[in-house]
């Protein structure tokens, strides 16, 4: 009875530490876009900041690729995906997004991810989906209704939306690529390792797309505005690098081995609470009492569709890439 007990509360507490540790992955990344945005505005393009957010974690990285340099040569389809879209595509186009609309809204329309993930399997390869994931999409896509406020005529600007619809495809295109390995049992990769390779593989690609030469290094020298406050530009970059991207990740992974999916997937969803929060505190960016409620309806049907997937060889109707999955490849975007 005693070990019985005692092997009860290891196990409890391990499920407490993995809950802190993604509550804490939420926080880090949801404070990404509210960080970036004060530096896009105060000079900094776009791609550069996601060049430098990119490059800088990359580097912090490096140690893990070369721990993990065997997944070269065994995956290197997947870490060229997860560079590709999952990295380079998502904070490009997140990024970008924020620089036109409010963040809480660009994360948001992010979370569209789980629902085009169906629409794929529905229509492109034909698969049946589960009435809960169908009810999910019609959750999700209502929500967003209420967020971009369309009764309003799209009052946001539509290219804002496009780029951060632009970044859920990216996002989706990873699910996709990544559910083609998703069988390997004990030859499955190492998450720390792919995000280390998916890091180095977007840094490549995003030097040449951003051309970081010709970016106003003066501005990380000066301060950037945060709703009225000065703040120094280079704690904003330091915190989106190694809190927002390094710590985010680790803590990310460590905890989604600790808690099941679908408490991890519920978990994720706080992020996009996090950041629409800290926007509004922190960027005066406030949203109607419409867009709360759509943000929640989106919430509610992106968990939905991410957590009604059944077992694999089940037999049952699919939904869409495991909240396990998703859950190291969401934050990728914020």
């Amino acid at each position: 009875m005693p070990v019985h007990t005692s092997v009860s509360s290891q196990v409890s507490r391990g499920k407490g530490i993995g809950l802190s540790l993604a509550i804490g992955s939420a926080i880090a990344f949801g404070g990404s876009g509210v960080a970036a945005k004060p530096l896009i505005e105060a000079g900094l393009d776009p791609l550069h900041v996601v060049w430098l957010r990119v490059t800088g974690a990359a580097l912090v990285m490096l140690p893990l690729a070369v721990r993990h340099r065997a997944l070269v040569r065994r995956r290197l389809a997947l870490l060229a995906g997860f560079g590709l879209l999952g990295v380079a595509g998502v904070q490009a186009f997140y990024f970008a997004s924020i620089s036109r609309i409010p963040v809480g809204v660009a994360l948001l329309v992010e979370y569209l991810a789980p629902a085009l993930v169906l629409g794929w399997v529905r229509f492109v390869q034909r698969r049946p989906v589960t009435r809960a994931a169908a009810l999910g999409v019609v959750l999700a896509v209502g929500g967003l209704a209420c967020v971009v406020e369309v009764w309003s005529g799209l009052g946001f600007d539509a290219l804002g939306l496009a780029l951060a619809l632009a970044a859920a495809c990216c996002q989706v295109g990873y699910f996709v690529l990544s559910d083609q390995g998703s069988d390997s049992g004990d030859d499955a990769p190492d998450p720390l390792g792919v995000i280390a390779y998916g890091l180095l593989v977007g840094a490549v690609v995003l030097t040449a797309v951003a051309r970081p030469w010709g970016m106003d290094w003066s501005v990380l020298a000066r301060s950037a505005a945060m709703d009225g406050n000065d703040v120094p530009a280079w704690l904003l970059l330091g915190w989106i690098v190694l809190i927002a991207t390094v710590v985010a990740y680790v803590t990310g992974v460590v905890s989604v081995r600790r808690l099941s999916p679908q408490v991890a997937g519920v978990v994720a969803c706080l992020e996009a609470v996090i950041a629409t929060v800290l926007a509004w505190v922190l960027l005066g960016e406030h949203l109607s009492a419409p867009q709360i409620v759509g943000g929640a309806i989106v919430l509610l049907g992106a968990f939905i569709a991410q957590s009604s997937t059944p077992a694999k060889g089940s037999g049952e109707p699919v939904a869409a890439g495991s909240p396990e999955r998703e859950l190291s490849a969401r934050g990728t975007a914020a």
